[in-house]
């Protein structure tokens, strides 16, 4: 699992930068390398915490399986 030192808007936020400089095409091979890693780190992050709220929403909603009062 990959810590979560950052918010979800910042690591958003430095993805859309880095995909951004990936897309101008003015890196060097390396350069571009370490964008595509720290991508991949910034997009796991960013999904973790999605994958939170969605556990965090399902747990609040109440089971299919349960009656409704309606």
């Amino acid at each position: 699992m990959v810590e979560k030192k950052i918010s979800y808007e910042s690591a958003r936020d430095e993805l859309v930068e880095v995909v951004s400089q990936l897309e101008s095409g003015g890196a060097t091979l390396e350069e571009s390398l370490k964008l595509w890693e720290r991508g991949e780190v910034l997009a796991k992050i960013c999904q973790e915490w999605l994958d939170g709220a969605q556990a965090k929403l399902d747990a609040a909603r109440p089971s299919q399986s349960e009656p409704s009062d309606a």
